[in-house]
């Protein structure tokens, strides 16, 4: 207002209309559409991978040695230097993809680890004497006391795989992605753009992790019903 350049910093009402003028466009859900695949399949193959690797390292201290250097590793490099590293190996539109793998996996490896070796040392010891088989013990008694520890992990996941995923989208110019429309924003000096694209991003990022909390509090309330269910009959069995 003071400089009469309104490319400085788009006002309120501009970036209103800009948000407006793309969302009944074909290319804002096309590009929606192409970071949303990219970072759910980061997410996604973060949350196994970290839960795979964290069930080894709880059943073997040989795995956890193996794991700990990777995970601390990933943890503290800084992201820039994931996303330059990959540009080497692989091409842009990949990008994203892996770099919200590598930054959401340590969060995933961390809390589901923490979750196994918190769970209830006496329903486990029921579950032997009782030689409930290994199925059942795993939905009734391991699921359940890992499931908050997965969805604190969610709950940080999401958001930094979107600021990961979309970083990388700007330093790689991932054709067709929200990351290029930033870094074209960038070039245009086109204020409004950027912050209509950040509040896009925020709102995909607060309905992920309102998608997936909600689809861990159903399971939850599955498994806990489960967890019951043993614990009913370890009181009908006691002599």
């Amino acid at each position: 207002m003071v400089v009469h350049r309104d490319f400085l910093l788009a006002s309120p009402g501009a970036v209103v209309v800009r948000l407006g003028e793309l969302v009944v466009t074909g290319g804002f859900w096309a590009t929606v559409a192409t970071s949303l695949s990219r970072i759910v399949i980061g997410f996604t193959g973060a949350a196994i991978i970290g839960a795979a690797l964290a069930t080894l390292s709880s059943a073997s201290r040989v795995a956890e040695a193996l794991a700990a250097p990777l995970i601390a590793t990933i943890r503290s490099a800084p992201v820039v230097s994931f996303i330059i590293l990959l540009l080497l190996w692989t091409d842009s539109s990949r990008l994203a993809a892996y770099t919200s793998f590598l930054m959401v996996l340590p969060v995933m490896y961390a809390n589901i680890l923490a979750g196994i070796r918190n769970r209830d040392r006496a329903l486990l010891e029921v579950a032997a004497v009782f030689r409930i088989p290994w199925l059942r013990r795993v939905r009734a008694i391991d699921v359940p006391a890992v499931l908050p520890f997965f969805a604190a992990a969610c709950r940080t996941g999401v958001g930094l795989a979107w600021k990961s995923g979309v970083a990388a989208e700007v330093i790689g110019v991932a054709q067709g992605s929200i990351g290029e429309r930033l870094y074209e924003a960038k070039l245009f000096l086109e204020s409004a753009d950027l912050f209509a694209w950040t509040i896009v991003i925020i709102a995909l990022s607060v309905a992920g992790e309102a998608v997936v909390l909600w689809g861990l509090r159903r399971a939850q309330a599955r498994f806990v019903g489960s967890g019951a269910s043993v614990t009913t009959s370890r009181a009908g069995a006691t002599p």
